[in-house]
């Protein structure tokens, strides 16, 4: 069974597949992160912003493999009608339940498989796309895909380093806090002198869509 917090309808907000026309399956539960607002700052990850606790949101539950795939089929058609079907795993962290049986049954309904993940966990399923947004060099293990996503500003990182590893999109992204526009303004200056590091938005925050 998959514990699944939400399935929606949305487009990419971040990276480099920023507009993508999408499902997101978000997964219950995370590896550096309980969700409990108490416990936030003694996390490995303290500036989360995404509520992946429990199975109470759109569509969540807790789902059989094809039970999953058929509900996703549901929130696709409800919605668009492109042939180019595109659905992104993310969480929490979705490699605590996500499994090559899955990913094989989306894309043999003509899915493009797109992973988001903490980089926490090693994988070689093939998904299409990979996605991987550290948040602790103590903790990362999956240190190829397909972009990189740093929260900026941190200083667990040693950027210029991070731009050796085997990524084809290196993305900054502004943390999500109180200091959002200070955030903001960092990145984009890091951005300016550092022109292989890309700016990352969180568009979908922007339009008021998930």
């Amino acid at each position: 069974m998959y514990n699944v917090k939400e399935i929606f309808r949305s487009i990419q907000g971040e990276g480099y597949k920023t507009g993508k026309e999408s499902v997101f399956i978000r997964f219950a539960g995370c590896n550096l992160w309980n969700g409990k607002v108490q416990e936030r700052l003694k996390a490995v990850c303290d500036f989360c912003d995404t509520d992946f606790v429990g199975v109470d949101g759109e569509n969540g539950g807790k789902y059989s493999l094809y039970d999953l795939v058929e509900k996703v089929e549901k929130v696709w058609e409800s919605a668009f009608t492109l042939k180019n079907k595109y659905v992104v795993l993310t969480g929490g962290e979705p490699l605590l339940q996500v499994d090559q049986a899955l990913v094989n049954l989306l894309k043999k309904k003509k899915y493009t498989v797109a992973l988001e993940t903490n980089g926490s966990i090693a994988t070689d399923i093939n998904f299409d796309w990979i996605c991987v947004s550290p948040k602790d060099p103590n903790y990362w293990k999956q240190k190829k895909g397909d972009e990189l996503k740093i929260i900026f500003p941190q200083d667990k990182f040693n950027l210029k380093e991070l731009l050796k590893l085997d990524f084809k999109y290196f993305f900054l992204q502004p943390k999500y806090d109180k200091f959002n526009k200070l955030n903001l303004n960092k990145t984009i200056d890091y951005c300016k002198l550092n022109t292989q590091w890309m700016l990352s938005l969180q568009l979908h925050k922007s339009f008021g869509v998930k």
